[in-house]
């Protein structure tokens, strides 16, 4: 198995002609390989024309990788982008770098994800795809600074039935209010949560909105980087910390 995340600069995102060139010549005798493979990209000094998602996936074909996934998002504006191809059916505990690229599919072995996009917001429909595509998730950690544009979200109650584990540190506010109000997601194990005082402050109104009070009454560890003065309604909110 190779689980392997890659930072280049000036170069082109890996794809099964590299990896049979640069790997599999050297192990004639290998059967099989297992893989997941991220590539960060940065051409700060050269222009390279990147490839598609399709391409990726042809690139893969009438070789011994048998059924690969493979979800890109690269920005042109920026010549950066990143590449995640993976055999399936997906046999890690782990998926990194998640964006609105992901092609769906089901993963029923990780149960810890990142998901990042830093051009995109992560709608309320997409973490939809995502609990039922990550069906045993128990650790999430979302990294979008982009506010979501659908701010009517439908009225299908979202499960993680097994998630105890959130991070919002680097994540907008929006997915705050997304996550932690009952009404818009079900969070039945949630234990761990770690997010800066201030959205958090904003979202529940100084600890007094109810809307996440459900929520965040199950909690039995609160991390905040920042140091804070607990309000009044602190400990009414969070009665186990």
């Amino acid at each position: 198995k190779l689980f392997l995340s890659v930072i280049r600069f000036d170069s082109t995102y890996i794809d099964g002609i590299q990896l049979h060139d640069e790997v599999l010549i050297y192990i004639p005798r290998l059967n099989k390989l297992t893989f997941s493979i991220d590539t960060i990209l940065s051409n700060n000094n050269i222009k390279i024309d990147l490839r598609s998602n399709e391409e990726i996936q042809r690139s893969f074909i009438g070789r011994v990788y048998g059924q690969i996934g493979s979800d890109v998002q690269t920005i042109v504006t920026k010549n950066k982008g990143v590449c995640h191809v993976y055999s399936l059916p997906y046999q890690f505990d782990a998926f990194y770098r998640l964006n609105n690229s992901f092609q769906g599919g089901m993963f029923d072995k990780v149960q810890g994800l990142i998901m990042n996009d830093e051009i995109y917001p992560f709608e309320h429909h997409f973490f939809q795809l995502i609990s039922q595509d990550f069906p045993f998730l128990k650790e999430l950690y979302i990294v979008n600074c982009q506010p979501q544009k659908d701010k009517q979200h439908s009225s299908t109650l979202i499960r993680f039935p097994h998630l105890w584990l959130l991070d919002l540190n680097k994540a907008h506010m929006d997915y705050v209010e997304e996550f932690l109000f009952d009404k818009n997601i079900h969070l039945p194990r949630l234990l761990n949560l770690s997010i800066k005082y201030e959205s958090l402050a904003i979202v529940t109104n100084n600890f007094t909105n109810d809307a996440a009070r459900i929520t965040c009454g199950k909690l039995k560890c609160l991390e905040i980087s920042e140091p804070f003065i607990r309000p009044e309604n602190f400990h009414h909110y969070f009665p186990l910390l």
